[in-house]
């Protein structure tokens, strides 16, 4: 009910209700945006971007669906667009790889590094594996959103998926090294 009052005040273009809202979502948000984004700066412009977005559209907001996922994708979307305008995302000629499952034992492996992994991936690589594994999306709408062909996101997912197992091995033979000796 509360979050219901504050978007109808945000409609309105009520500056102590749009800041409390931003102050409500702006963490989760924020690491919505780092996750599509190459650094932190860029996340934090990506995050403003996306907010000032919010309050422009707050009034296409039907009260549909979760609020927090139609922020989230606004925020992705933003993202996405700004490294668009950047990068180019699609490969020529690029072979497919065929879609594996890779397995790799991550339960003794930190968070941190798991996530900084991610970071790493090159960017083709790491917006298909973000929109595909953390936020659901199918082969088609990430080829929709990315302007790619839904091959090409295949391809990027399988690349991303080996690159981030070669990773994680390494680590772990890092580890299991320094524990024998």
């Amino acid at each position: 009910m509360v979050l219901k009052n504050l978007i109808y005040q945000c409609k309105k273009h009520d500056r102590s209700s749009q800041e409390q809202l931003y102050r409500l979502f702006s963490a989760k948000l924020f690491a919505v945006c780092l996750k599509y984004s190459e650094n932190k700066q860029q996340a934090e412009d990506n995050l403003q971007d996306g907010f000032v977005t919010i309050f422009e559209k707050i009034s296409q907001y039907n009260h549909s669906g979760s609020f927090e996922g139609w922020m989230k994708r606004i925020m992705i979307n933003t993202a996405l667009q700004k490294h668009r305008q950047q990068k180019v995302y699609g490969l020529n000629n690029e072979d497919q790889l065929e879609e594996e499952e890779f397995e790799v034992e991550t339960e003794n492996l930190e968070v941190d590094f798991l996530m900084e992994c991610v970071q790493s991936l090159p960017d083709r690589y790491r917006q298909v594996f973000n929109l595909y594994v953390l936020d659901g999306y199918s082969h088609k709408e990430i080829a929709s959103m990315l302007n790619i062909s839904e091959g090409t996101s295949k391809s990027n997912l399988a690349r991303a998926r080996k690159t981030l197992q070669e990773k994680i091995e390494k680590q772990q033979n890092i580890k299991n090294s320094a524990q024998s000796s």
